[in-house]
């Protein structure tokens, strides 16, 4: 029988990857899909950093932390195709590695230094992809409540091919949902995502903007991507940030789950802030920020 802490860690496996799909409307990754994203840039001086966004997500993820860094560092927010409004674009699939390619395409194009890359959720196994890919083009890394394997939130010994079908039925599920049914599972889902009222109607917002097809395939092929195998390849000197929030469980069940996932990255640092869920930018903005601006000195 499983334990009343794994129930939890099923659970918020089931509230992040569900609650994202619930806040929305194969192939090879492309090089230089420029397309895939836009950019807005903050600050002139300094060392660059990028700020990718998660599932869903608007670069307005990054207000707090981008107005913090721009005093001392050229800022990079992304706004990805499909989400919060941006236009989709064809062909994304694989949206994840393709985004990562289009934007080491970007940091030699622009000839930045090479810069810190700040990521979150589905923007920060971007991040990971981008610096086991492309080692030489990441300064810094900093990967925001992210698992290099998300299904290992549902099962410590979950793989590729366990959670396909699970993963397949939750993004088949959702591109059928009514408008109805999608409504009430906007409201359902901000509320496991965030902890305030404001972040709440933001994420809720950011959802109700983003393209339905878009997102449910890159939730889908999140659930299935493992990068385990990867981690060893990246060079850069790697921050974890993650949430803990008491629905999740006991704190130690938590934090063995994040340590479990990144022993292959020997070198990253862990860090926890308590009191808060998914979009700890939002709920933890001073004590997340902190965190941020440490991993980059």
């Amino acid at each position: 029988m499983k334990t009343d802490n794994t129930k939890r860690l099923i659970s918020r496996r089931n509230v992040v990857l569900g609650a994202l799909l619930a806040t929305t409307l194969g192939a090879r990754a492309q090089d230089n899909r420029a397309d895939l994203f836009g950019v807005e840039i903050r600050g002139s001086g300094g060392p660059d950093v990028l700020l990718i966004p998660g599932l869903a997500s608007s670069p307005e993820v990054w207000t707090s932390l981008a107005a913090q860094l721009s005093a001392q560092h050229r800022v990079h927010l992304i706004d990805i195709a499909g989400f919060a409004g941006r236009a989709p674009v064809a062909d994304a699939a694989p949206l994840a590695s393709s985004l990562a390619e289009a934007l080491a395409a970007y940091i030699a194009r622009e000839g930045l230094s090479p810069p810190a890359v700040v990521g979150h959720s589905l923007g920060g196994e971007v991040a990971l992809m981008l610096a086991a890919r492309h080692p030489a083009r990441v300064g810094r890394l900093v990967v925001a409540d992210a698992l290099p394997f998300y299904s290992l939130l549902f099962n410590p010994a979950a793989t590729v091919e366990t959670a396909a079908p699970g993963a397949r039925a939750l993004r088949d599920a959702w591109l059928a949902a009514t408008q109805e049914q999608l409504a009430a599972m906007q409201e359902a889902g901000a509320a496991r995502l965030a902890t305030g009222a404001s972040s709440r109607a933001a994420v809720s917002r950011w959802g109700r903007d983003s393209d339905r097809l878009t997102v449910a395939q890159a939730a889908y092929e999140l659930a299935i991507t493992d990068l385990r195998p990867e981690l060893a390849r990246i060079t850069a000197a790697t921050t974890v940030i993650y949430a803990h929030h008491p629905s999740y469980g006991a704190v130690e069940s938590v934090d063995g789950a994040f340590a479990a996932a990144y022993q292959g990255l020997g070198h990253a640092r862990l860090v926890r802030i308590d009191h808060s869920r998914h979009f700890v930018m939002l709920d933890q903005a001073e004590r997340f920020n902190a965190a941020v601006v440490e991993a980059l000195r």
